[in-house]
This record gives structure tokens, sequence and C-alpha cells, in this order.
């Protein structure tokens, strides 16, 4: 006999054309969806995690590191960077003590070297490997350089950071259109817009002291020093009416958190930002203003 099963005819007699994969959500899932459907825009986002901590679903400190990987997502090198004019740079031409005195003076691990001009940064400086220098001064600071990283402004905060990671830099120029060095961005800079601030090499781990005396003579002043203890060391008369720190007292009479090498004279003194992070001066270098110094001269 001849008889096809009725197994056999069902299967040959299905529709052919592409298999879509069934939906193994439960019917209640999906009405929920329906009903309250998920962010559309990143504000959305932003806005659902706010509500989330508010109900205590996360932690505060992790809606903040959400949100700063989701705006990370949209910023770019030239949103981040230190701009060339704030760059603490080394003169390739620069005498060995000129140069070891800005290192100490500045305390950063890596330092673009320029010749000529700033915009032509020709390799990156160790400060640990300028101490050769000292052992060794028949070495050529050339010889010394590391290969620079060189990205665009354009660049995204993503796709750098995976960069840094997988070249194991910590530092990269960032040229602008025309190819010229337009700033500098580190791994610190692009982390730092996800996980806030973090602890560097001019943080004071007993957080005892916010004044300290530099090598060139001049003062290293915490942001959030009391103004009372500033007016205590300089000897000057700052107001102490509406503002607890120094850094508060800046920004009020700049009208904006300054950024990293602006300068503000107040009370005969000059408050140099040496470090901002997250909206805030950590350190301020604080010098005598010119006009009072040049009158103490004569």
């Amino acid at each position: 006999m001849s008889d096809t099963s009725p197994s056999r005819s069902s299967r040959s007699d299905k529709p052919k054309g592409p298999s879509r994969a069934p939906d193994r959500r439960s019917l209640f899932v999906r009405l929920v969806e329906f009903i309250s459907p998920g962010p559309d825009s990143t504000a959305e986002l932003i806005q659902s995690l706010a509500e989330a901590e508010h109900r205590e679903l996360i932690e505060p400190e992790s809606r903040v590191m959400l949100e700063g990987v989701i705006r990370m997502a949209s910023m770019s090198a030239g949103d981040v960077m230190v701009a060339v004019r704030r760059m603490d740079v080394l003169d390739i031409d620069a005498p060995y003590d000129e140069l070891l005195a800005q290192v100490i003076d500045t305390g950063h691990s890596r330092f673009p070297v320029f010749e000529g001009h700033k915009d032509n940064i020709i390799g990156i400086l160790m400060a640990k490997d300028l101490l050769k220098l000292q052992r060794a001064p028949e070495l050529n600071l050339r010889t010394l350089l590391r290969q620079p990283v060189f990205v665009p402004e354009s660049k995204g905060l993503n796709e750098l950071l995976r960069e840094f990671r997988s070249n194991r830099s910590h530092l990269a120029i960032v040229i602008d259109e025309f190819g010229k060095a337009a700033g500098l961005i580190t791994i610190e800079d692009v982390l730092e817009e996800i996980v806030g601030e973090i602890e560097d090499e001019f943080d004071d781990e007993d957080h005892q002291s916010s004044i300290f005396t530099l090598a060139d003579g001049s003062q290293r002043v915490a942001g959030d020093a009391a103004i009372e203890s500033v007016n205590e060391a300089f000897a000057t008369d700052l107001p102490l009416a509406d503002f607890d720190t120094i850094g508060g007292l800046v920004a009020h009479e700049l009208g904006r958190v300054p950024r990293r090498g602006e300068h503000l004279d107040l009370g005969g003194l000059r408050f140099k930002v040496m470090l901002a992070r997250g909206g805030a001066v950590r350190w301020f270098k604080v010098t005598r203003a010119p006009d009072v110094a040049d009158g103490a001269e004569s």
C-alpha cells in the first residue's frame, strides 16, 4: 500500500519560508512591556536610573557609575582633553636642571616633550626616566622619549578606552583637523567620567594637611582647604562669610569653576589651578600676586 502517514503529510504540507524563533517571554512580561515601555532616549534612561535609586533598587554609587557610562558613549576626546595651552610640557632643548625642577613642581608621571613650539610634540617622557640622566649624563634625552599616541578630537571615549587598554598606554596627544596638537588626554581622564574622581599623586592619604611647600618655594593648596587656614598660612584677610573653602571662594569670584592652568588674583595671592576634577578644583598653586611681589622687591 502506498498510503502516506498523516504525520508525514503534515510535514510535507508546511509552508516553506524563514522560520521565526518563538518568543519565550511570558505573557505577563510582554503585557508589562506593552503598558510600561522602556526608555526611548538617554534622558529617559538616566531618569529611570534616578527612579531606581529612589526606590532603593540600586545604590547611589552604582547610579553615578551607570550614568557615567551612558554619558561617555556620546563624548569624544575633545570634550575631556586638557587644552594645549594648559598642558605641562617639556622642552627638548631645556637644560637638565630646568627639566627636573618642572617635573618636581608639577608632580606628573608622564610629560609630552616638544621641539620648537608647544604643538610640535615629538615624544613622551616618563618622569622616572629623567633620573637616568643624573646617573649617566652622557645619555641623550631623545633616546629616553617614548613614541606618542595621537588621536583625533572626534575619537569617542569608548573607543579610546579600548585603545588605551590594548596598547597599554596611559596618555594620548589629541590633534585637531589640521594635524596640530590640540591637547592631551589620559586614561585617568576617561575613567573619571565613569567612576568619578580618582585619587592621584597629589592626594594626602591622611587628609591632615592641605597646604604644602613646593620645590620653587610656592605653596600647593587643596581646593577644599578652609579659608581660615589659608588666611593663617599667608597672613591674608580673605572673606569668611559666604564660603568655607578656598575653592568655593575662587569659583564664586570667577563666576565658574576654573580649569587647569587658569589663575585668579585674590587678596594679594595668585591662585593657579594645578588639578581640577569632577567640577571642582583639587589643587591650587599659590604665589604672591605679581603686583604684590613687585612692591615687596622695591
